[in-house]
């Protein structure tokens, strides 16, 4: 695990659904990138241009739709009774970024709350799961034709060193379209399936020349943390090149029916050559999403 980091669960099993916490109780610099068109996202604006706060505290990952966005504010207060946060000079101020997932169609109508929040981060540790726990309780991949036929989804993890650094990379994979291994000729890993045979969905798509699609709203979401050194505009071109990971593994990505983003959180450790890093990037996000399924 990187150094200054640390990464908790919430899973609410019964209800479906469930939060995954990455902190940096020091701060870090932050980078966020959206390319679906169907987002649910918090504290995304002050990550981009001239901010009078760089460095964020905290991503929360949440199933729950915009319902799921509450369980930030649980999070916000666990950081605040632990000091962690932007000092106003009087006052503690967790800078904390989210996103969420739609899997409200999983099992019943639930959500992540603002208990949710401070449970995954009272269990943040530098060891954590991954799989169907956190917000990959209700994540599903493949969607085209329905819940009926989709595949389960998760959160996965996966790093790759760049010299003395280390990129880390953890997403929820809940995506409209099919995960693909470009290793193995960009066969089918999970998702949407007819008669138990992976569809393809992407061809399917083209070649029956559908339109009107109706799959729901799905949408994969991550973070990149880093112990690397970097600027906000570098984190930013991070959080760039972390979709080129997704892009590589999902395949339709970003559709109308996602709403898919990705963070950056830089710890500021170990120096690292940035083109290495944007290399590494996207290779540890395609393996992340692998894992997510396989698990």
């Amino acid at each position: 695990m990187i150094h200054g980091f640390k990464i908790g669960h919430y899973s609410d099993y019964e209800g479906g659904t469930g939060t995954t916490v990455i902190i940096a109780e020091n701060g870090a610099v932050g980078g966020v990138d959206v390319r679906g068109s169907a987002p649910g996202t918090r504290e995304t604006d002050l990550l981009k241009g001239c901010k009078a706060v760089e460095k964020i505290n905290a991503v929360c990952l949440s199933g729950g739709s915009a319902f799921g966005l509450e369980a930030c504010d649980g999070v916000m207060l666990w950081l605040a009774e632990h000091e962690k946060g932007y000092f106003t000079g009087t006052r503690y101020v967790p800078i904390v970024c989210g996103a969420v997932i739609y899997d409200l169609d999983y099992k019943a109508f639930a959500y992540p709350d603002k208990k949710s929040g401070y449970a995954a981060c009272a269990c943040a540790a530098e060891s954590f799961e991954t799989g169907s726990v956190g917000a990959g309780v209700g994540a599903t991949v493949g969607k085209i034709f329905g819940m009926d036929n989709c595949c389960k989804g998760g959160v996965g993890y996966a790093e790759i060193s760049v010299g003395e650094a280390v990129v880390g990379a953890i997403v929820v994979t809940n995506s409209f379209g099919d995960v693909i291994d470009i290793e193995k000729g960009g066969s089918g890993v999970a998702g949407e399936k007819k008669d138990g045979v992976f569809v393809g969905t992407a061809d399917y798509i083209l070649k029956n020349a559908v339109s009107d699609l109706k799959g729901g709203v799905n949408t994969t979401i991550g973070c990149v943390f880093t112990d690397a050194v970097l600027t906000r505009e570098q984190a930013n071109k991070l959080a760039e090149a972390a979709h080129n990971g997704l892009a590589l593994s999902v395949s339709p990505v970003h559709t109308m029916l996602d709403g898919d983003t990705m963070f950056v959180m830089a710890g500021c450790e170990k120096t690292a050559d940035f083109t290495a890093l944007t290399c590494a990037v996207p290779l540890a996000v395609r393996k992340a999403v692998l894992s997510a399924v396989k698990k």
